[in-house]
């Protein structure tokens, strides 16, 4: 049986500007903005070498709505989620669960929307 890993993902974003301040505020980084045609995407810094799912902010109107409150969840890996949800308020988004433990053994979580009303959630074991 093969193994199966997310190897890569994308956020739907409805206006790319305010996305991309959102998520460069909270998680300290910078993102690279790249027009394909109609499309609009964002990339998150990757690392490559199988240390998570590279991924992006993407924007169309015709091939994607932003989560609201259904769909998949994503989880951001962390040094420790308290440290991003501080900053989630502070650039436009909302926290919806506060970091609480999974358990001993799977660590801790949050979730929050972020700019565009996409929940989007944290997982650190600290």
């Amino acid at each position: 049986m093969n193994k199966v890993t997310v190897g890569w993902f994308e956020i739907p974003v409805k206006d790319m500007d305010r996305a991309i301040d959102f998520y460069q505020k909270v998680f300290d980084c910078s993102l690279q903005k790249v027009e394909m045609g109609d499309f609009q995407m964002a990339m998150f810094p990757g690392e490559g070498g199988g240390k998570g799912a590279e991924g992006s902010l993407v924007m169309h109107k015709e091939f994607y709505e932003t989560s609201k409150l259904a769909g998949a969840l994503i989880y951001f890996s962390s040094d420790d989620v308290s440290i991003e949800l501080a900053k989630v308020e502070l650039a436009g988004g909302t926290v919806q669960i506060p970091k609480r433990m999974i358990s001993p053994d799977y660590g801790y979580m949050g979730v929050f929307l972020d700019s565009e009303g996409n929940r989007i959630a944290l997982h650190s074991m600290s």
